[in-house]
């Protein structure tokens, strides 16, 4: 009887990911991925690396010459501290598995990676989590998605609305108010500027400009900004991501004059009609903070928030990471930040916000 050929164990590594051949092999494996996400993307990382200087490293397990395997991670150092993060500024982006056992495997390879760069943290958002891996601790409540299939056309869309939400969204489509979609520099400068007055208003720090920039460029066709201007100055404005169908608007807000003129009504019921035209048949309102006015802002448009897992990991003798704006020893910064002069708040921003990640 003739022996059986020896298996090959599966083998951890670093992608190289400025090889064009190991590039193919990565994007033919995320294909295959069902629940690969935009932060899992070669795009995604090389982005964040470019506009905050956080360096990509993607954890790749071989089996037999073929990839099994990817967990991609950004190192982060900042005032908030020192993580290795999957993804940086993404909401998902955690490890990418064939099976359990390549799952655990890559787990273990980010805290031997970890280690070995004197890195006291790791956060997982979403992917396959370490549920029963020593050191690791896992939430399941902080955070919420909302995703809902879109309509076949503009009545169906309203008519999906809850009633006292679609009154809003009525008034907003009689307002007079205009919408521009683009990827060009006004389209970036305006939602720059009303993104920056937003998350000031929010007492967050704004993230730097090249952020922004760097991922129109590298997504391509697959990233748009939707602006709505009031005579003619921008009041609500959103930068969103495209993948697999879905339509992902990502980083959204609205100055002061937005919420009077409901900008913020038109701008998302005008992005799901340009979703539509553009094949999409889904729409991803993002994550939300639990029981925040955002999360309760998706319900009233009639979505169910999906629970979120969030896995960390740190470092024996280490001090817990913490870059939420929501967590409590932040709370005056917040007020004290919500308070300057926007001019300050956007040459500061940036600086505080790359580690916001």
């Amino acid at each position: 009887m003739t022996a059986p050929l020896a298996q090959r164990a599966p083998a951890l590594r670093l992608a190289r990911l400025g090889d064009l051949s190991e590039q193919d092999r990565i994007d033919d494996f995320l294909d295959a991925q069902a629940d690969a996400a935009p932060f899992h993307s070669r795009a995604w990382l090389e982005a964040v690396e470019t506009a905050t200087g956080h360096r990509a490293h993607l954890l790749a397990c071989e089996e037999r010459g073929r990839i099994v395997g990817l967990l991609p991670l950004h190192r982060v150092t900042s005032l908030f501290g020192d993580a290795m993060i999957s993804s940086g500024f993404g909401v998902g982006g955690g490890a990418l598995a064939e099976t359990p056992r390549i799952a655990e495997l890559l787990v273990q390879g980010a805290e031997e990676l970890a280690e070995r760069l004197g890195c006291p943290a790791i956060e997982l958002r979403g992917g396959v989590l370490p549920e029963r891996r020593q050191g690791w601790t896992i939430r399941h409540d902080s955070h919420a998605n909302f995703t809902a299939p879109l309509a076949v056309d503009d009545q169906a869309q309203l008519l999906a609305i809850p009633r006292k939400q679609r009154a809003e969204v009525r008034k907003a489509l009689a307002s007079g108010l205009e919408v521009r979609v683009g990827r060009g520099a006004a389209d970036r400068a305006m939602h720059y500027a009303v993104y920056a007055e937003s998350v000031r208003n929010l007492g967050t720090p704004v993230f730097p400009h090249a952020l922004f920039a760097a991922v129109l460029d590298r997504f391509g066709e697959d990233a748009d900004i939707l602006t709505v201007l009031d005579r003619g100055a921008p009041v609500a404005s959103v930068l969103s991501l495209y993948w697999r169908g879905a339509v992902m608007p990502y980083w959204g807000g609205g100055g002061r004059a937005a919420r009077g003129l409901r900008a913020s009504e038109l701008m998302y019921f005008a992005l799901m009609r340009h979703a539509r035209e553009r094949g999409c048949g889904r729409f991803d309102f993002g994550r939300s903070k639990t029981g925040s006015g955002a999360y309760h802002f998706k319900r009233n448009w009639g979505f169910e928030p999906q629970p979120l897992a969030y896995a960390q990991w740190t470092a024996d003798g280490a001090r817990t990471r913490d870059a939420d704006p929501a967590s409590p020893r932040h709370r005056a910064r917040i007020a004290a930040w919500r308070r300057l002069p926007l001019s300050l708040a956007n040459r500061l921003g940036p600086i505080i916000a790359r580690g916001l990640a």
